[in-house]
C-alpha cells in the first residue's frame, strides 16, 4: 500500500463502459464508476445494498484501464479518497471519488 493514512480498498463491477480523456501533452485519464453489494438482514427481511463509487485513474495505469476494462466487468481497487466541490445553479455540489493506484481484473478471462 503506498498510502496507509488514506487508502481505500474496493471488489466490484463497473457500471458502464471507461471514459478516455486524453490531453496535449499526451497525458490521460479514464473515469468509471464500480458498484459494491452487500447484504445483510433487517426485520428478518434480506436487504440488498449497492452502493456506488466514481473512480479516476491516471498515467500509464489509465492505459490498462483503457485496453481491458468494460461495463459489468468485476474488478479490485485500490486508491486514495479524493473530496471535490464545484459549483452548479448558485449552489456549492460536493462528490467523492477513488483515485487508483492499482487494478486487479477479477473473474473469467472473456474472448
Amino acid at each position: 500500500m503506498k498510502n496507509l493514512r488514506n487508502s481505500v480498498r474496493l471488489i466490484g463491477r463497473l457500471g458502464d463502459d471507461p471514459k478516455v480523456n486524453k490531453f496535449a501533452n499526451e497525458k490521460q485519464v479514464v473515469t468509471f464508476s464500480i458498484a459494491t453489494d452487500e447484504s445483510y438482514k433487517k426485520d428478518g427481511e434480506k436487504v440488498e445494498d449497492t452502493q456506488w463509487h466514481n473512480v479516476e485513474v491516471w498515467n500509464g495505469l489509465s492505459k490498462v484501464a483503457e485496453n481491458y476494462l468494460k461495463k459489468g466487468q468485476e474488478v479490485a481497487v485500490e486508491g486514495r479518497l479524493v473530496h471535490e466541490s464545484y459549483e452548479k445553479d448558485g449552489e456549492t455540489r460536493y462528490y467523492t471519488k477513488v483515485v487508483l493506484n492499482d487494478i486487479l481484473l477479477l473473474g473469467k478471462k472473456e474472448n
